[in-house]
């Protein structure tokens, strides 16, 4: 067997009264793809950055090459060769793209000076290599989260690590990009590294990983080669039963018959870099309805949703978007919430300007903390009680905050942008049961249902839940027809802009 990188054995790790891990073990060898699976609050993160060197155990031992050892820092970790890829961007926004990844080559023979020229070279090769697309000269705080995911990638491969963890790599990647991310993965495998991929989604998990490990609870609960599971095996690991079905309703090509809610007139709009990004977008939102967007990010698919949501003003052309909307972000943790901020205070965040939690100018505080305990006890998210610090909530927990105080905002439209992003199996089931509710009431004789706006990544989101769909390319909104809704279909006209009938034509 090949050597073992990488062990953990009965990690504990406490914040404040909560157990995060509970004797967690797993074992990473070189020469292998290694998938780390579990619910959102499982452990599975906080596992990872003790491996990474964030985090610091309460007890249990991590051993690399066989010595036993203490990583006090991400420095340790890159000095033992070990590289980790957040969920969570940690790049400097206010600095371009190449000083973000000259930072994590920084030397200290050079003191202060990055060397810029070198990363320069060595990124270009890089992308060129692994297919991940990104303007070096970009300001990080112009860009979407897909290009931050690509960035944060970058740095890490840069660093050439002999073991690599990646916390939820393709969420918002395009598909050609998740594809070419893994075989090069499976090539670093194949070159001696080892890969700890963390994912929510059993597809890769399944066609990469050469061993599995789940988690649940702050335990391990399986650990097995990849020819000893399957989708149902690892699914009932995750959440201790099957899921239950039909969550997900087939894709309906003809819209409903609800009021206008939203309309966008020939619309222009600039982006963040002071290029067009929408070019003359018109499009029509009814009650009932959910409508998805589809496209390579950098398409205008961003200030689409800005637009909607009311907080973005466009160029030209006529915007009419109803004041009941609820807008969950593409970033929970940059645009969704203060992290340092608890829950009711993250609640107030969105409702200070509704009359009903008002009373003149003061907030009503106590409406306000119902609201929240609403939404924490619906939406599941695990917190001892609405004065939790949100930023100790799990990535995927603070993402059912956002989802449960935006859905309760959106009596009339629900702007989201990948609203599962990050989100375990039962969550993101959970999710879309919740969006379809909000626009079923819509098909019922009264019509006060609110309508939908779905901007996601997900092909399989967008096919299975959109009643329309359209893509963006090139600053315009192109509808998808009935017979192009498909993965194929969908994305020829994604990286073409071409529908059937064009072809046709």
């Amino acid at each position: 067997m090949s050597e073992v990188l990488a062990r953990l054995d009965g990690i504990v790790r406490r914040f404040g009264p909560v157990t995060a891990l509970d004797g967690a073990d797993l074992e990473v060898r070189a020469g292998e793809v290694h998938g780390v699976l579990g619910e959102n609050g499982a452990g599975k993160s906080t596992l990872l950055s003790i491996l990474g060197g964030m985090l610091r155990t309460d007890a249990g031992t991590l051993t690399l090459r066989g010595a036993a050892v203490t990583l006090r820092s991400p420095r340790d970790a890159w000095a033992n060769g070990i590289g980790l890829v957040h969920q969570h961007f940690k790049l400097v926004r206010r600095l371009s793209v190449l000083e973000n990844l000259a930072l994590g080559r920084r030397d200290a023979s050079r003191g202060w000076r990055l060397p810029l020229r070198e990363v320069r070279e060595r990124a270009a090769e890089l992308m060129a290599r692994v297919g991940l697309s990104v303007d070096l000269h970009a300001m990080v705080e112009d860009l979407g989260v897909g290009d931050r995911q690509r960035v944060e990638i970058l740095k890490a491969l840069l660093r050439e690590p002999a073991l690599l963890i990646l916390d939820e790599p393709t969420a918002v990647l395009t598909p050609r990009e998740v594809e070419r991310l893994l075989t090069l993965l499976r090539s670093l495998a194949a070159d001696g590294r080892a890969v700890v991929l963390v994912t929510h989604k059993l597809d890769e998990a399944l066609s990469i990983s050469d061993h599995v490990t789940v988690l649940r609870q702050g335990r391990t609960v399986l650990s097995a080669g990849r020819s000893e599971v399957d989708a149902e095996v690892l699914t009932t690991a995750m959440v201790g039963a099957e899921l239950p079905g039909g969550s997900v309703r087939g894709p309906r090509s003809a819209a409903t018959s609800g009021e206008v809610v939203a309309r966008l007139r020939d619309v222009r709009a600039m982006g963040s870099t002071g290029v067009e990004a929408l070019r003359g977008v018109s499009l029509e939102i009814r009650r009932g309805e959910v409508v998805g967007i589809a496209g390579v990010e950098g398409n205008g698919q961003r200030e689409l949703a800005l637009l909607l949501a009311g907080r973005a003003e466009a160029a030209s052309g006529e915007v009419e978007i109803p004041s009941g909307t609820g807008f969950i972000p593409q970033d929970r943790t940059s645009e969704g919430l203060a992290l340092d901020f608890d829950l009711v205070e993250n609640v107030a965040l969105a409702v200070h300007r509704d009359r009903s939690f008002r009373s003149g100018l003061r907030l009503k505080w106590g409406e306000i903390g119902k609201r929240a305990e609403q939404v924490r006890t619906v939406f599941a998210v695990q917190a001892a009680n609405t004065r939790v610090r949100t930023g100790t909530l799990s990535g995927g927990n603070q993402q059912r905050l956002v989802v449960g105080r935006e859905l309760a905002l959106a009596t009339d439209l629900l702007v989201a942008e990948n609203p599962t992003r990050g989100l375990d199996l039962v969550a993101t089931d959970f999710v879309h049961r919740q969006m379809q509710d909000a626009v079923v009431a819509g098909r019922e004789a009264d019509g006060s249902a609110a309508a939908v706006v779905l901007i996601s990544t997900d092909l399989d989101e967008v096919l299975a839940l959109s009643d329309r769909l359209f893509v963006m390319v090139r600053s315009r909104l192109t509808e998808v027809p009935a017979d192009q809704r498909t993965r194929t279909g969908v994305g020829a006209i994604m990286l073409g802009g071409v529908t059937a009938s064009d072809d046709g034509a």
